[in-house]
């Protein structure tokens, strides 16, 4: 019985792959050069995504800056020092979350478990009530 319910989830599985790659074929352009053609294309009208971009980049508006390069330089180097510059690659500011560490330093724990050693009030090692999940 179990060697004819892995056949058949085997050839639903096969079934499945082979359509996929049908229309996968099927809405592909025909040849390279229609590739390249159409590349080149989006690559003119600036609607190529860069490599390592997830989203096409914003339409360009047009417009001049008024800012000088030494202000922009200057702005940059001050959100990199505060951290809220976008990492290379990424296409969202990472979250303000808040931290997820211990709230007291190394010295203070290192004391309070000393502490609760010395007071006898540590619980043997494999002698926890419930185990972790």
């Amino acid at each position: 019985m179990t060697m004819k319910n892995t056949l058949t989830i085997v050839a639903a599985v096969a079934a499945a792959m082979f359509a996929q790659a049908s229309f996968a074929q099927a809405s592909a352009p025909a040849s390279r050069a229609e590739v390249k053609a159409e590349t080149k294309t989006l690559e003119k009208t600036g609607k190529l995504t860069p490599a390592g971009e997830a989203a096409p980049k914003a339409a360009m508006t047009g417009e001049k800056s008024t800012e000088t390069r030494a202000e922009r330089k200057a702005k940059t180097k001050m959100a990199a020092k505060d951290g809220k510059l976008t990492p290379a690659g990424e296409t969202a500011p990472k979250a303000d979350a808040p931290a997820t560490g211990p709230k007291t330093d190394r010295a203070t724990r290192k004391a309070e478990t000393k502490a609760a050693e010395k007071a006898g009030k540590l619980t043997p090692a494999g002698e926890a009530a419930e185990p972790k999940k």
